[in-house]
């Protein structure tokens, strides 16, 4: 007699480049209310608004559950990215794939945020490199987008060092600290990523 959980795909784990991406477990809650809490005043213009209480191990236990249902639905990976040092690994940010989407549209949408202290070190350029082949190879999809606040100069530096083009603006496309604000749209497909490859 086997289990189903036997036969399930497992979650993602993308290793290299000195970084590690893998789906939150709950090990993970000390490091991540650490680093949220260390770098709110840097990541709150740029991300929807949260309060003290998005950071409780009770909101976290259960994204860890979800994000790992909807991993083995393959509807969405969240992913939190460490950067390898001394044999240890050390959580610097997350990324999301959300809204995995199949039959003709064939297309994700990527999320990311970084640590104050990690940033502007070229670790998400890196880590958005690493999840490309993830996007493109081992989900088989065909285009990869994201968008970002045209005032965000790191945020665009990392898309259009991994390919991404620019394909316009969005008006009041996401909210952000409680406003609805305009957002650059980027997207990098299948022909575009294997033509940088090859």
């Amino acid at each position: 007699m086997f289990s189903l959980a036997v036969i399930r795909p497992q979650t993602p784990v993308l290793r290299g480049d000195g970084l590690v991406l893998r789906t939150p477990q709950q090990n993970d809650y000390a490091a991540w209310r650490e680093l949220r809490s260390q770098s709110r005043s840097f990541l709150v213009p740029f991300e929807p608004r949260w309060s003290e209480a998005d950071l409780n191990l009770r909101n976290f236990t259960a994204r860890v559950r979800r994000n790992r249902r909807e991993a083995l639905e393959g509807t969405e990976y969240a992913l939190f990215i460490f950067q390898s040092d001394r044999g240890r690994d050390f959580l610097v940010g997350g990324m999301t794939l959300s809204n995995v989407r199949r039959r003709a549209f064939q297309n994700v949408t990527l999320g990311y945020w970084m640590g104050a202290e990690y940033a502007g070190k070229g670790i998400m350029t890196r880590a958005v490199a690493l999840v490309l082949p993830f996007v493109f190879d081992t989900l088989g999809l065909h285009r990869i987008e994201a968008a970002c606040l045209p005032d965000n100069l790191a945020s665009r530096r990392v898309l259009v060092s991994n390919g991404f083009c620019e394909i316009g603006i969005a008006e009041h496309y996401l909210q952000i600290n409680g406003e609805w604000r305009d957002h650059m749209l980027f997207a990098l497909t299948r022909e575009h990523y294997e033509g940088l490859a090859g």
